[in-house]
């Protein structure tokens, strides 16, 4: 079942790719199953409610592309995983505990008050991420060449995501190493 998710999360982070070079050489409405492929794995294989509407979302994207054989509505399926995302942790934060206190509590279950404050404002954080990566997403669709769209959307977007992760491990440290000096000082 894990490969499953392994699978589907890289089937998700290869679809820039994938469209472009796609459209390279077969049309839109071609690419469009690609889309809904992704969109009946997503929707089959998730129990959480916000992937499935994504899922659905998704659907409804490659039922556009299909009518009309354009390809913008394939390019904004990236704008929609931000907001899908952004979704999932802004609700967090209106509906504790957040997405990343969960998660910290998985390795820490007695998260202390001031671990709690500050995985509220790395859920903070990353929602502002999602509005700027969406909102680059949709940039590079409406205003954007293909091939900078691919660019930005599967390669660009991840190497970000991967210096939120780092970014935010170091930050960590650091806030821990302080407490800890606090608290034995």
């Amino acid at each position: 079942m894990a490969w499953r998710k392994w699978g589907l999360g890289l089937l998700t982070m290869a679809y820039p790719l994938v469209i472009y070079f796609g459209l390279q050489h077969y049309s839109p409405r071609v690419m469009a199953l690609a889309l809904l492929a992704l969109a009946l794995l997503r929707a089959t294989t998730s129990r959480q409610a916000g992937w499935r509407a994504l899922a659905l979302l998704a659907g409804l994207l490659a039922a556009v592309v299909l009518v009309s054989d354009h390809a913008l509505p394939l390019k904004i399926y990236p704008v929609l995983v931000n907001v899908a995302l952004l979704g999932v942790f802004g609700w967090s934060l209106a509906y504790p505990p957040t997405l990343v206190e969960r998660l910290a509590r998985l390795r820490e279950p007695d998260l202390p008050a001031h671990g709690v404050a500050y995985t509220r404002r790395v859920t903070q954080a990353w929602c502002v991420f999602f509005v700027c990566n969406g909102t680059m997403a949709a940039i590079t669709a409406f205003a954007a060449s293909d091939r900078v769209w691919a660019l930005y959307n599967g390669a660009i977007a991840y190497g970000l995501i991967g210096a939120m992760f780092a970014g935010e491990w170091l930050v960590r440290q650091r806030v821990r190493a302080r407490h800890a000096e606090g608290h034995h000082g």
